[in-house]
């Protein structure tokens, strides 16, 4: 086993589609804006957002190089957001209005 750091070639090609959907997803958050959606509006929003960031953290990042170690650690982290996000949601839909 050697320390030397490894290079990942990837290739332009992936790239480019990893941009066409950012491009893509972007377009449908602002088309999603033009509808009412009502208390789901920000549920489309954040699914959206957490759909682009993962693929900035998987391609951009190189998260798909990393060890499973840290893939699993990043994992639990978005795991206990998503429960934190759905307490504020349970706790915004049964609020008092």
């Amino acid at each position: 086993m050697s320390n030397e750091p490894q290079t990942h070639i990837v290739k332009y090609r992936t790239y480019f589609f990893v941009l066409l959907a950012l491009l893509a997803l972007t377009f449908t958050t602002v088309t999603v804006t033009r509808f009412n959606l009502g208390h789901f509006a920000v549920a489309a929003a954040l699914i959206i957002a957490m759909t682009k960031s993962s693929l900035v953290l998987w391609h951009f990042m190189h998260l798909k190089y990393e060890s499973k170690v840290i893939i699993v650690m990043i994992s639990f982290v978005l795991f206990l957001f998503l429960v934190i996000m759905m307490f504020l949601f349970f706790d915004y839909g049964f609020s008092a209005q």
